[in-house]
């Protein structure tokens, strides 16, 4: 029988947004998501970023 660990919360946020960010990035270079403004990139980036931290300073308490 295998047993699955099941990732906490802030883990599946960050990996969601680090998805996220990956796929438009990839989709936006090759040209398919080529109207959607550098911003949004820049924020998916800060938010992955964020999300990170936070998951890592909850990991330490």
């Amino acid at each position: 029988m295998t047993r699955r660990s099941r990732l906490q919360p802030g883990t599946q946020l960050f990996l969601a947004l680090l998805g996220l960010t990956l796929g438009v990035w990839v989709l936006r270079g090759i040209g398919i998501l080529a109207f959607i403004p550098g911003i949004v990139l820049w924020f998916l980036i800060l938010a992955c970023l964020t999300a990170g931290v936070l998951n890592m300073v909850r990991s330490m308490r």
